[in-house]
């Protein structure tokens, strides 16, 4: 394989895959000033909705986009996908009502869903053996560091520009990913498959419903959601050609890995959300210091990613899926020191610091892991369900938020969330250290 040709690919997937990771968590610090700006008297309804509405789409539809990925080509799907991120993006921007942003978020995360399976797939086609692992932990190291630079990106822009320059960014990214892009040629297809338009309906709508539920205490639309979900299962069982071949559960390192993924991720999306918040609202700190105080776990996760993908590739990924979570949930559990001013040298900057070593080991095994166990065929729907996973259990805790936070964050709720994000980090540890098999690359 031209080394040239895989260096454009690497770049372009890092590319396009952290501009959707980018704006699952960039727009976290700008929630006070959209609310202030947009909210008016259900300004909590608002705040919840601008992150849930771009991640509950980017789940419902990620499945399709992996199936769309592997059956009409990565490189065509991308291209769409990022021409719709392009527009949905500007329309974020230039939103004048709350109700209109969160369209837009819906919109924008149907866009971005069609972005990270096709982006992996790239990876798993061009690159192979060691070479891969080493590919997928560079991928890691800079799209992971998304959830950590959305932050710092937001902060900056609310506080010299404006919180709509949080959507504008995305459009010079994205039109030098198009441009780089035009120099990859469209891989190979899987021949003689169809789009499972029925399954596609049925768990788009199942996952919508549930999360609507979720946020709005709306137990009914939690039940039409499960239900749903329930009927896609049935449908996937049975379909000649479906959208997602259960066949691939069968493989263990997929299955647990999937499992590790929920309470990972889970953990990850909510101690986010929740140190952004509190470190803003309670602590008093600028949005700009907000996304600062995040920033020593962007400069571990580059530092290291690459470096624990390649071990992994090596040496297998348990024991880093299996230590990596419970480091990172021992950094979470550091920041139980913090009171209402929020010491950063005493009391965060540590938190940071192990947060991201944890971080680092994790997340490069984790995907290699997972994608190792399926053959390339079917790369696309592998990145997209193990992507859905992540994004949905995400966005199921945060529409939780109000049950383990309560009415008003101060220092005691926010303790208690960092209890619960350490305990999710641990728990993806024992998946993993119960379920992940070792296959050592030569």
């Amino acid at each position: 394989m031209d080394t040239t040709l895989q260096r454009r690919v690497l770049v372009v997937t890092i590319l396009a895959s952290f501009v959707s990771f980018l704006d699952g968590t960039v727009v976290t610090v700008a929630l006070p000033a959209i609310a202030d700006e947009l909210g008016g008297a259900d300004a909590l309804t608002l705040q919840q909705w601008v992150v849930d509405g771009y991640l509950v789409t980017l789940g419902a539809f990620i499945l399709l986009a992996g199936s769309l990925s592997d059956v009409h080509g990565r490189r065509r799907v991308l291209t769409v996908g990022l021409v719709g991120f392009a527009v949905t993006s500007v329309l974020c921007a230039v939103a004048p009502t709350g109700p209109v942003l969160v369209v837009a978020r819906l919109l924008q995360g149907v866009a971005g869903a069609l972005l990270v399976p096709s982006s992996l797939a790239m990876i798993v086609s061009t690159f192979s053996g060691a070479a891969q692992s080493r590919a997928i932990g560079t991928w890691t190291a800079w799209t992971g560091t998304a959830m950590i630079v959305g932050p710092l990106l937001g902060g900056a822009f609310v506080d010299l520009v404006s919180w709509r320059w949080v959507f504008w960014i995305n459009v010079p990214v994205v039109a030098l990913t198009l441009w780089l892009l035009r120099g990859v040629p469209e891989q190979e297809v899987t021949g003689g498959r169809r789009i499972d338009v029925l399954g596609a309906v049925l768990v788009a709508v199942g996952l919508a419903a549930a999360v609507f539920g979720l946020i709005e205490e709306q137990w009914w639309a939690c039940g039409v959601g499960g239900a749903l979900l329930v009927a896609f299962w049935w449908h996937e069982r049975h379909a000649a050609d479906p959208m997602l071949p259960l066949r691939l559960f069968a493989e263990r390192n997929f299955a647990w890995g999937n499992l590790a993924t929920v309470a990972v991720y889970g953990a990850l999306a909510f101690g986010g959300f929740a140190l952004t918040l509190f470190l803003q609202q309670v602590a008093g700190y600028t949005a700009t210091a907000a996304g600062l105080a995040q920033l020593p776990t962007t400069i571990v996760m580059l530092l290291a990613s690459t470096r624990f993908g390649a071990l992994a590739g090596r040496y297998g990924p348990r024991r880093f899926m299996t230590l990596g979570p419970v480091v990172a949930g021992v950094g979470y559990l550091l920041l139980l020191t913090t009171d209402a001013s929020a010491d950063y040298l005493t009391q965060v900057l540590p938190a940071m610091v192990v947060f991201g070593l944890g971080l680092s080991m994790t997340v490069a095994p984790l995907t290699a892991a997972i994608l190792g166990a399926v053959p390339p065929s079917d790369a696309g729907i592998a990145s997209a369900v193990n992507n859905a996973v992540s994004r949905v259990a995400g966005l199921v805790v945060i529409a939780c938020a109000g049950v383990i936070i309560g009415p008003t964050l101060d220092v005691d709720s926010f303790h208690r969330a960092m209890v619960v994000t350490a305990a999710l980090l641990v728990a993806g540890g024992l998946v993993s250290l119960v379920g992940i098999r070792d296959e050592r690359s030569a």
